[in-house]
């Protein structure tokens, strides 16, 4: 049985990869954090990590952990413009 369950449930490609924050991503692009926010937030493969606050008058806070795959992709598709 725990072979069938390991089969079938299969982790992303990219789960081994390094994964970069918005910050690292914005230093090295030379850009704002809001702008990589941007790029990032809707891709496929990125981490979305929220941090649970349902409190009233709280900001809702919300972690991007890219990885270098989706990094890559998205500045291919950047460059051919």
């Amino acid at each position: 049985m725990d072979q069938v369950a390991s089969e079938s449930v299969r982790a992303p490609a990219c789960v081994a990869e390094e994964h970069f924050s918005v910050k690292e991503i914005a230093e090295k692009w030379k850009l704002s954090v809001d702008a990589v926010r941007r790029l990032f937030e809707k891709e496929p493969s990125v981490l979305v990590l929220e941090d649970g606050s349902r409190a009233r008058h709280k900001r809702k806070y919300t972690t991007l952990r890219i990885p270098e795959s989706v990094i890559e992709r998205v500045y291919r598709i950047l460059s051919r413009v």
